[in-house]
């Protein structure tokens, strides 16, 4: 992948998304005819390098074929082009990644898909999430990160599940953890770092790909294979 808005380890470069995932292309070549035609556009803006990386909660448009995406982590912790009408795809939700006063004296928030959002509310903090309209780049609602939020684990061994947040643990020079109770109430743990809200209580902002974020353990997962005779 190109360098862009998300890390190298947690992007999908736009050639495996036309190829693998959407079946539009064969081959890199007819990826890179399909993002130099401009059929492909990301977060609302036309990219036309095949290798653009796109990561978690990017909206990729098709207009030609009137798709419309959101990536999103499954249970499995993969990416997931969760299919999304016109109303959802005017924005996506960031997560506040830092905070600072740039020269100038103008208040700035750094999100995590590398957006610099100036002048933003002063109620703000790191961790929470700011629901972007992708067509002005301007930040609408604020998710506070409080305990009772809605939350989508993004890193770890527990990536995709989705859960109300429980407790936060903090540890002064080492990692906060977090305790997440999931719709079926399985909790878990992990690191503050992999905590990305979505939503107060048990209303999510963002539709939420199919299994609703609930991790089945492997038997579960074997019983209903056998019920649908995959087995």
């Amino acid at each position: 992948p190109s360098a862009g808005p998300h890390k190298l380890r947690e992007c999908l470069p736009m050639t495996i998304i036309l190829r693998e995932r959407l079946k539009y292309a064969l081959t890199a070549k007819e990826c890179q005819q399909i993002c130099m035609e401009r059929c492909v556009k990301v977060d609302g803006k036309i990219r036309t390098d095949q290798n653009y990386p796109a990561g978690f909660m990017d909206v990729i448009e098709l207009e030609k074929s009137n798709d419309r995406f959101r990536l999103l982590y499954d249970t499995k912790g993969r990416y997931v082009l969760h299919r999304i009408d016109r109303e959802e795809a005017q924005f996506k939700l960031c997560r506040i990644n830092k905070i600072y006063v740039s020269s100038g004296k103008i208040p700035c928030a750094v999100t995590h898909d590398g957006r610099t959002l100036r002048y933003p509310d002063p109620d703000l903090k790191v961790n929470d999430v700011v629901k972007v309209d992708i067509a002005t780049g301007k930040a609408s609602d604020i998710l506070k990160f409080d305990l009772g939020a809605m939350v989508m684990i993004t890193k770890g061994h527990n990536c995709g599940r989705v859960g109300t947040l429980m407790h936060i643990e903090k540890h002064e020079g080492s990692f906060s953890i977090i305790t997440i109770k999931d719709a079926k109430g399985n909790s878990f743990a992990t690191r503050l770092a992999n905590v990305f809200i979505i939503g107060s209580g048990s209303t999510p902002l963002v539709s939420l790909p199919k299994g609703r974020g609930i991790k089945k353990t492997i038997i579960q997962e074997r019983s209903e294979a056998e019920a649908a005779g995959r087995l």
